[in-house]
């Protein structure tokens, strides 16, 4: 039985009753195809082709791909590969198998390929992008995020408590009578909410009470002068403004220049005085953030207040209505204030003086470790690297930049939990600062005992015992300190150790002062006079040590010497810390103000020198 066979890619007819070209369109018109979509799909087929080909090639060659750039992704194409394989087989059936028949005029049937190849090949590509590019990197992103909120869960809560602030405070525009009262102002609040709301109570505070401050001053101050200057009249105005350059500014007028100039714009457009009067206030409002003073307290106030300042001074040049301008603005950051300062307090606070406080004895107990491990790394038979422990240090030289932020922020706090209204928070900074000072005398023992040249170990466990021994009693004072300020009390035992550390002390120096019968320096002799040198030195050759061989040992005991006598300046700062923050003393079982208790007369010569 004859057939004309037709195809999409080459249509052939073994027929000769009609010609091409009418068989081509009686196809089309009755299968409803036109010609650009037979071209479209063409081209989708080639490029799929072209795509699948290229996935292909690199799924089955993923050996060479995984040792050349994708180091760590065998897992996912291998994935790939499984998942494609299903795909590969299915499409050599269909290429070797049965084609679709339709039937056409007069009784020829058409063969038409197969069209759904180029979607298992898009799709196949997809699978391999994302198995192999996207979804390793998008795990690695969860575990990251996952893992920074673990670490601390309160950073979660912060942002539901900025998402629950910025929702209540949205209602003024939801709500129509607020909305009428604010007016388009509403805007500020929002924007109050998203700088304000900080992640410590006294950041919150901070910024809250800063921007309040210079919102209202700097607005009613705008607002004062340009009603002073359009009372009196347009000659006076210029005057008036220029006069309130000298009182924002706080200076004085070194030469008369800048006076003649005034006295010449008093003829010019009144634009041009409110320009300079907004310049020059600005400028001095910025010079003054130079001031340290200023700077740690009111940085952030004073550029609000430059802000404020400026937009109610530029638009009272246009707005008619100045004072509800000043008014919509100062009501609207006062209402994000309030939700801020009711959200940071009543809903999980985090206090940057507990923060404080927390960092300092932490800070306190990785420097004991740190002291312990880097002895101990030192004196190890066999040398391996740097132990975590023995790095702890670092961790108290890159606190600075934190303990004073935290201070600054922490006096702006209430009194909550055991910190009392006037708590001493600038007295951990004095403790931090001693901290340091011994952390960079242990920064100098960690380069010398990861020295090159190394003493002989026969010298080492000479003084092993000593220096393990005075590291391990300075390691306790400093627990004991850390111990101390985490618990907020105080007790006799920390004088006890001190007098430990001490004892260990004198025991290093009298080891120190046994090591230069062990040291020799180089003789330089005749051969004939050997038997006398000798007689005169009758300790052998073999036992002596070089001086520059024991340096380096000699070193690290007068390094570990200086530490402790550090530690005890970190003794004196807490003990102050207790005696103005009333520390609970502990004596026996019994609970007293450290303030009050009868002090020993050493301690209190040390006190009168503090």
């Amino acid at each position: 039985m004859d057939e004309d066979m037709v195809s999409i890619d080459s249509i052939e007819f073994h027929s000769e009753e009609e010609p091409y070209r009418n068989r081509i369109a009686s196809y089309q018109r009755k299968t409803g195809l036109t010609e650009a979509v037979q071209t479209s799909i063409g081209q989708l087929k080639a490029s799929s082709k072209l795509v699948y080909k290229s996935v292909s090639s690199f799924i089955y060659n993923r050996d060479q791909y995984t040792t050349t750039f994708w180091p760590r992704s065998t897992f996912w194409i291998a994935a790939a590969t499984d998942m494609a394989a299903p795909a590969m087989a299915t499409e050599n059936k269909v290429q070797g198998g049965v084609e679709w028949r339709v039937t056409v005029s007069e009784g020829s049937s058409v063969a038409i390929e197969s069209e759904s190849n180029w979607i298992d090949r898009a799709r196949i590509w997809l699978m391999g992008v994302v198995l192999v590019t996207i979804l390793p990197k998008a795990t690695n992103l969860g575990k990251k995020i996952w893992k920074i909120g673990a670490d601390d869960p309160r950073r979660v809560v912060h942002g539901v408590k900025v998402g629950i602030a910025l929702t209540l405070v949205s209602l003024i525009y939801y709500t129509r009578p607020l909305y009428d009262g604010v007016g388009g102002w509403a805007m500020w609040a929002v924007m109050t909410v998203v700088v304000v709301l900080e992640y410590t109570v006294g950041g919150c505070l901070y910024k809250g009470f800063n921007r309040a401050v210079a919102t209202s001053t700097a607005g009613l101050l705008a607002v004062g002068i340009h009603w002073i200057a359009s009372k009196c009249g347009e000659k006076a105005e210029p005057v008036i403004l220029s006069a309130s350059v000298f009182i924002l500014g706080k200076q004085y007028l070194k030469n008369n220049s800048f006076f003649v100039f005034n006295l010449m714009v008093n003829i010019t457009n009144n634009l041009l005085h409110i320009y300079i009067y907004i310049y020059i206030s600005a400028s001095a409002a910025t010079f003054s953030r130079f001031i340290p003073t200023i700077k740690a307290r009111f940085d952030y106030g004073i550029t609000v207040f430059i802000l404020t300042f400026s937009l109610v001074a530029v638009s009272g040049y246009r707005v008619d209505e100045l004072l509800q301008l000043a008014q919509g603005r100062i009501y609207t950051i006062g209402i994000g204030i309030a939700m801020c300062f009711l959200v940071s307090l009543l809903i999980c606070p985090v206090w940057a003086g507990q923060e404080l406080h927390l960092l300092s004895s932490h800070n306190m107990e990785k420097l004991a470790n740190s002291l312990e491990g880097l002895i101990e790394d030192y004196f190890k038979e066999e040398k391996e690297s740097p132990s975590a422990r023995s790095q702890g240090y670092k961790c108290v030289l890159n606190s600075k930049s934190s303990e004073d932020s935290q201070a600054n922020l922490a006096r702006w706090e209430p009194a909550h939990g055991r910190f009392g209204f006037r708590h001493p928070w600038s007295q951990y900074l004095k403790i931090g600062a001693a901290m340091r000072y011994c952390a960079y005398c242990m920064e100098a023992l960690n380069g010398c005992i990861n020295s090159d040249i190394q003493a002989p170990e026969s010298m080492k466990k000479h003084l092993r015992d000593v220096c393990l021994r005075l590291s391990s009693a300075s390691s306790k004072v400093l627990k004991e300190l850390s111990s101390s300020i985490m618990s907020m009390t105080e007790s006799r035992s920390t004088q006890v150790l001190v007098s430990e550390m001490n004892d260990a002390v004198q025991e290093l120096q009298v080891a120190l002062r046994s090591l230069p019968k062990q040291i020799s320096q180089p003789i330089a002799v005749a051969a004939e006079d050997e038997s006398q040198v000798l007689k005169k030195h009758p300790v052998p050759r073999v036992n002596t040590v070089s001086i520059m061989e024991a340096m380096p040992l000699i070193t690290t005991a007068s390094l570990l010497i200086e530490v402790s006598e550090r530690i005890e300046g970190v003794v004196d700062a807490v003990g102050t810390l207790a005696r103005l923050a009333c520390f609970e003393y502990v004596d026996q079982g019994k609970k007293t103000c450290s303030a009050v208790v009868p002090q020993d007369d050493e301690s209190v010569k040390h006190s009168e020198q503090v």
